[in-house]
């Protein structure tokens, strides 16, 4: 695959999924970023935003097999990964067969994630970082390309069971779905209470997606271009190197998988603004969604009610391009 033909794609899936999506195109396109970096994207917002909508036109766009796991409190591992079940055959003799669980898709709906005990969360943890399974002390892999998108309410707290820091930092993105104005929520209301349903086109598939993903890669990034990602990760911590907020409202900072995940889903950024490197720009444009989930607070930032965001804002303004000494 070449740059034009990635460009080409993107553009093509863009179109479908706003047939269904009305407005959000920042988050249209991070969640195709995320998608073509090969990581997983953690959702938050109220419901009835369209978060679960957005996945599943996105899975009709590709040609991927897609399945949703609504979490609830009562939810078992098995009831994600599969179990064995006793099977008999035509001599009646029984024998275990592993029937698979719905996490044997290529992307995947954790919807309200939160809602699950943290034995079943641990269940999706493996899955989402070794892209594979153990059932029974057997071991299954997941068929490429594995996405993962989960949802999250941030308002209605009770009976749910905040996700441990391990597992959001396996998440390379974690977008906020914010309410929609006016004039789109008028069009929401005329696409979905009409006589006609639009439904996108299936314009990918899944040798597709890992052709673009294995391209992304491939971008160039430069000496000064990725120590300015380590000193942005580096600005996030609470030591003698962070940020002015950083220093005074964070317990720990972004783990070096922040890193990793700006600088990948800068790479394609970078193709799908016809680039061949990766610029600064492309890494301010994401920083946001790819560390804003890596930050705790401590007590006063908690008390205070700072958001991270803002601390990340800082982090941006404080931190010079390039280190003292060094030119492009």
């Amino acid at each position: 695959m070449n740059p034009d033909l990635f460009r080409e794609g993107v553009a093509r899936l863009r179109v479908e999924i706003h047939k269904v999506i009305v407005g959000h195109e920042a988050l249209v396109d991070e969640v195709l970023i995320a998608l073509f970096a090969g990581g997983h994207i953690l959702l938050e917002g109220v419901p009835g935003l369209g978060k679960t909508l957005l996945v599943k036109t996105l899975a009709q766009a590709l040609d991927l097999r897609y399945s949703r796991i609504q979490f609830t409190p009562d939810l078992m591992p098995a009831d994600i990964i599969g179990t064995n079940v006793v099977m008999q055959d035509e001599a009646g003799r029984r024998f275990f067969e592993f029937q698979r669980g719905p996490i044997f898709s290529q992307i995947v709906l954790a919807d309200e994630i939160n809602r699950a005990t943290p034995k079943t969360q641990s269940a999706l943890l493996e899955a989402m970082q070794e892209h594979s399974v153990t059932a029974s002390g057997t071991h299954y892999d997941l068929e490429e390309p594995f996405f993962v998108l989960a949802t999250q309410n941030p308002i209605e707290m009770e009976g749910t069971y905040p996700l441990p820091e391990a597992q959001v930092d396996r998440f390379l993105f974690k977008l906020r779905v914010a309410f929609p104005p006016p004039a789109d929520l008028v069009t929401i209301m005329d696409r979905t209470t009409g006589p006609d349903q639009p439904a996108p086109e299936r314009v990918a598939a899944g040798a597709t997606v890992l052709a673009m993903q294995a391209l992304a890669r491939e971008v160039a990034v430069a000496t000064h271009v990725k120590e300015y990602v380590a000193r942005l990760v580096r600005a996030t911590h609470p030591d003698g190197e962070g940020a002015s907020m950083a220093r005074r409202f964070v317990r720990y900072g972004a783990s070096p998988r922040g890193a990793q995940a700006l600088l990948l889903a800068a790479k394609v950024r970078a193709l799908i603004q016809g680039r061949a490197n990766v610029a600064f720009e492309d890494l301010r444009a994401l920083a946001l969604p790819a560390l804003r989930h890596r930050l705790i607070l401590n007590f006063e930032g908690e008390a205070e009610g700072i958001d991270p965001d803002e601390i990340i804002r800082n982090v941006l303004a404080e931190t010079p391009e390039l280190a003292a000494g060094v030119r492009r």
